[in-house]
């Protein structure tokens, strides 16, 4: 059953990918009418989420088997989507530490006449599993008191108004529940309410809670992210530089690899994203994190001594450095609708080579640069592969191991035996096909957008 429609996007960025999509490298190399599958498949499964529930698990503390009973004993205790099923909790079979959870959905549910209207972002993480907390309501019903049942609608366009008492351009459906909050907390002067707005009690897609569950032991993490923690390959005792670290989900797994004896080196220019980093590592009881608020393109500086504690750090400081690149984000799923313009999709390659400039220059000779998006974009993926090969004869391309990703999409003028070497993730799996294929086997077809290049500094 088909909930969703595909994303919607900007004429002219559905053009732009169409064209990424049906170039003519790819036209040559599998034909039009597959080349045109792939491109539908990727624009329908982009708005709903994977049929599955990522959980990376903290093996540095405890074993998979310990922490898969443990989350078992923990999330039986949730109402969950199909109460006269067992909650069905697997490893998967190429990467470790990770576990698999299946959603539930999509799931019939009769829409209400109460209704609340929230933010696209806020309606993605509905999708995920999340409630709907108080700053993503942007309409309601004048006279909504906590108690009242709500159906929940995602306003796809943008158009609607904070405070509006109803809406009636395009909104997708995505589920019921119950009101928190009077509308006069919601909406009332004052500060932004915070807490939750609309507790869902059905949901389109029926996901565990993971709120306040094994935070130590178990963090929601998308596949693609684990494997490219996994590619990079940390060892016990390295220095590590994760360049664009924040919430530290990466981070905290290089860590956890390097069974925290080493230096991991998070940067972020946020300072608010750069103290997440830190919590989440607390949470996580790993030590060997130093995180930095810094810009990572300054990572490197030929004034300053091979004693420094903090960035900048003098060239070939480190042993690996994770690049995972500040993208579009056109891989993220679920994402009913993307309101960007074509100008700001094209508007990271200039800042990822700068980072990888800066990447390159940090990394030690012997050592290993891995780069990652959560996009599918030729121009911010193998484009920039063949780039970087042009630019800095030192590098070569590695294989990646665990191999989990399909090969990279021709259009770059890498050549076939290059293209095997890099990891491009794309959603492959429609629900209706997801469904029939039991986990963890459906897992690897059915993944955000995401690309992985792995490099040896010569």
């Amino acid at each position: 059953m088909s909930v969703f429609p595909r994303i919607s996007l900007r004429p002219e960025v559905a053009d732009y990918l169409k064209g990424v999509f049906l170039n003519k490298e790819l036209l040559a190399s599998i034909g039009k009418q597959e080349a045109e599958r792939h491109f539908q498949t990727l624009l329908s499964c982009l708005s709903h989420p994977p049929s599955y529930t990522c959980v990376r698990t903290n093996v540095h503390l405890a074993s998979l088997g310990e922490i898969r009973l443990k989350l078992g004993e923990e999330l039986k205790k949730q109402t969950w989507g199909c109460e006269d099923e067992e909650l069905e909790i697997v490893a998967h079979p190429a990467v470790p530490d990770v576990l698999l959870i299946p959603v539930v959905g999509p799931r019939l549910v009769q829409k209400l006449s109460s209704v609340v209207v929230v933010g696209t972002q806020c309606g993605n993480a509905v999708l995920r599993g999340a409630h709907v907390f108080a700053p993503g309501v942007l309409a309601c019903p004048k006279f909504m008191k906590a108690g009242d049942a709500v159906s929940v609608f995602s306003d796809v366009e943008g158009k609607c108004t904070r405070g509006a008492f109803g809406f009636h351009g395009k909104t997708t459906f995505v589920g019921n529940g119950v009101a928190e909050k009077d509308r006069t907390e919601i909406f009332g002067a004052g500060e932004t309410a915070r807490g939750v707005g609309v507790r869902m009690t059905e949901p389109l897609y029926w996901s565990p809670s993971f709120d306040g569950v094994l935070p130590h032991l178990a963090f929601l993490q998308n596949l693609p992210s684990v494997v490219a923690g996994h590619v990079l390959g940390p060892r016990p005792g390295e220095r590590v530089l994760d360049m664009c670290a924040a919430p530290g989900g990466k981070t905290c797994h290089i860590a956890t690899l390097m069974k925290d004896r080493g230096e991991v080196v998070a940067l972020d220019k946020i300072r608010n994203k750069t103290e997440l980093i830190r919590k989440n590592a607390n949470i996580l009881q790993l030590r060997s994190v130093k995180a930095f608020c810094f810009n990572s393109t300054k990572v490197v500086s030929e004034d300053v001594s091979q004693d420094t504690e903090g960035p900048p750090y003098p060239p070939e400081s480190f042993d690996r450095v994770l690049l995972d690149a500040p993208c579009s984000g056109l891989g993220q799923r679920p994402n009913m609708a993307s309101t960007w313009t074509l100008k700001e999709v094209c508007s990271y390659p200039p800042l990822q080579r700068s980072l990888f400039h800066a990447a390159v220059r940090a990394l030690k000779r012997g050592g290993v640069l891995v780069y990652s998006t959560c996009t599918v974009t030729l121009a911010e993926n193998e484009e920039q592969v063949a780039w970087a090969l042009r630019t800095f004869p030192e590098l070569t391309l590695l294989p990646q191991e665990p191999r989990v990703g399909g090969e990279g999409m021709p259009g770059a003028g890498l050549s076939p035996e290059q293209l095997r070497l890099l990891q491009r993730f794309r959603p492959e799996l429609s629900w209706e096909v997801a469904a029939d294929i039991p986990l963890p086997y459906r897992a690897d077809g059915d993944t955000i957008g995401f690309f992985i290049a792995k490099f040896q500094k010569n």
